[in-house]
């Protein structure tokens, strides 16, 4: 699993000569209703393991939580499950709406 920071994914995202990552979105409805990067996909944690047939084990994948460590869990299992290129946002969210988006709701 590689890790990521906000201002790198922030990178990645803006670099039109590099193909954006599926965003991976593992926090709870109601979190992802408060904030959430935009073009994320929200699939909550608990609901990985019966939809991981809905994700490109070849895809580039960010996954994120509030603070990184339910993510982190979330990409450690897909690694398990085959998923080759997986990366974990490092302080979720959280960092995100601090080192990038200071307009974004902190919860």
């Amino acid at each position: 699993m590689q890790h990521l920071t906000a201002p790198e994914l922030a990178d990645w995202l803006a670099d039109s000569g590099r193909p954006a990552p599926l965003l991976l979105d593992v926090r709870e409805g109601w979190e992802f209703e408060t904030c959430h990067i935009a073009g994320s996909t929200l699939m909550p944690m608990n609901t990985v393991p019966a939809r991981v047939n809905e994700l490109d084990e070849e895809a580039a994948i960010v996954c994120i939580c509030h603070h990184g460590a339910r993510s982190m869990q979330v990409a450690a299992w897909l690694e398990h499950y085959g998923f080759s290129n997986i990366t974990n946002l490092t302080g979720g969210i959280h960092a995100w709406a601090v080192q990038v988006d200071s307009a974004m709701p902190k919860y």
